[in-house]
């Protein structure tokens, strides 16, 4: 991937399109990489990556079995939010992915992604975003509870 539709490029080592099967039903997307996964070009490895990791494993859901991914596909600078013009740039590359891998549960991780346009026939599942979950005792009990919710959803889509 050389996306050079929006800014966020210039001070990325890699882009980040996302991994996992072709053919899972679900998809997990988040905001944007953050540095860990800039490094090497792979989604959520970093904190929040081994957060998320910990949490799909207390609810014996396999990560390999999923689809994960950004709505934003570059770091942005010092994490920031991305803007809604980098949003934009990136959203068809998203929408594309949807279109192919065609999953039948969407985890929206945190308000940027909660911006994804919902396709009909799908279940969009909206939470915290796992670094949001690490921060904030509050949402990190909330964002726990949902993955017991999206594990029967799961269970519900194959």
């Amino acid at each position: 991937m050389h996306c050079r539709k929006c800014r966020l490029w210039r001070g990325a080592k890699h882009a980040v399109p996302g991994e996992g099967p072709k053919d899972t039903n679900v998809m997990l997307v988040g905001q944007n990489p953050g540095e860990e996964e800039d490094k090497i070009g792979r989604p959520f490895v970093g904190r929040a990556g081994k957060f998320l990791n910990e949490i799909l494993a207390e609810n014996g859901l396999n990560r390999q079995q999923l689809f994960v991914t950004n709505i934003v596909k570059h770091k942005t600078p010092n994490n920031r939010k991305p803007w809604t013009d980098e949003v934009e740039a990136c959203l068809p590359y998203l929408l594309a992915q949807l279109r192919q891998i065609n999953p039948k549960l969407v985890v929206l991780m945190g308000e940027v992604a909660w911006q994804t346009p919902r396709k009909e026939g799908v279940t969009y599942f909206e939470t915290y975003h796992p670094a949001a979950a690490m921060r904030f005792p509050k949402a990190e009990g909330k964002f726990r509870r949902d993955f017991e919710k999206i594990k029967t959803l799961m269970q519900d889509s194959r």
